[in-house]
């Protein structure tokens, strides 16, 4: 049985390959370990990290998301042989990197593709969806000349390359190496980043509005 030991998250800013700030996680396991023959060539911990990294790196579980490597092999026991195999067994504690989102998590990526159904945005190893009618609360139509979205009223426009925020709300992490990610971007605060600072000034400029009217009636009252 293997066994979180500790969680250490981690905020990575991969620019500008990925372009997204996301959540990763350094977790240590143990767990037990087969090295075969044609591994003995090599120390006990250089044939964990391989073994290790074949059986780990690139899959996605429940349990760990997904898994981008074996980062480190902390500890491999002195081997055991058991009558009918060639493998020598071992206890083996490692640390691997893994990206394992969350309902309601804040996350920013690139747009990296838009179909007439939504826009996929690249969070690190894995592709979201925010579905059209996720976007903005404005009525948004699909563009197929230009491969692009545009609010009716806002005139906002979304394209391939603008960098966003997103909440993610649906997440499925099924076994091998696929999954799947639903976003949204109507909460305030959340979207295309230029939506967001005109967001922050207009809540500035209500707030300035809001405490200059205050304060003439403060006057007038006096």
């Amino acid at each position: 049985m293997i066994n979180f030991i500790v969680h250490f998250y981690l905020y990575l800013y991969f620019y500008p390959y990925y372009r997204c700030v996301i959540i990763f996680k350094l977790i240590t396991i143990k767990g037990k370990l087969e090295i075969p023959p044609f591994l003995f060539d090599q120390s006990k911990e250089v044939s964990a990290r391989i073994i290790l990294n074949e059986d780990y790196s690139g899959t996605i579980s429940r349990e760990y998301g997904f898994v981008i490597a074996v980062v480190d092999v902390l500890n491999v026991s002195t081997g055991q042989i058991i009558p009918g195999s060639a493998n020598t067994f071992h206890e083996v504690e490692f640390t691997i990197l893994a990206f394992k989102p969350t309902v309601s998590e804040v996350v920013e990526g690139e747009i990296v593709e838009i179909v007439d159904f939504g826009a996929f945005i690249r969070l690190g190893p894995l592709d979201g969806l925010v579905h059209v009618s996720q976007i903005t609360d404005d009525y948004i139509s699909y563009e197929q000349v230009g491969n692009r979205f545009i609010g009716k009223e806002t005139g906002k426009i979304l394209e391939v390359n603008d960098i966003v925020r997103a909440k993610v709300i649906a997440v499925s992490l099924g076994g091998g190496r696929s999954g799947k990610l639903g976003l949204s971007m109507r909460s305030p605060y959340l979207g295309k980043t230029d939506w967001i600072e005109d967001d922050i000034e207009n809540y500035y400029e209500k707030k300035k509005t809001k405490e200059a009217k205050e304060a003439k009636e403060e006057v007038i009252e006096g």
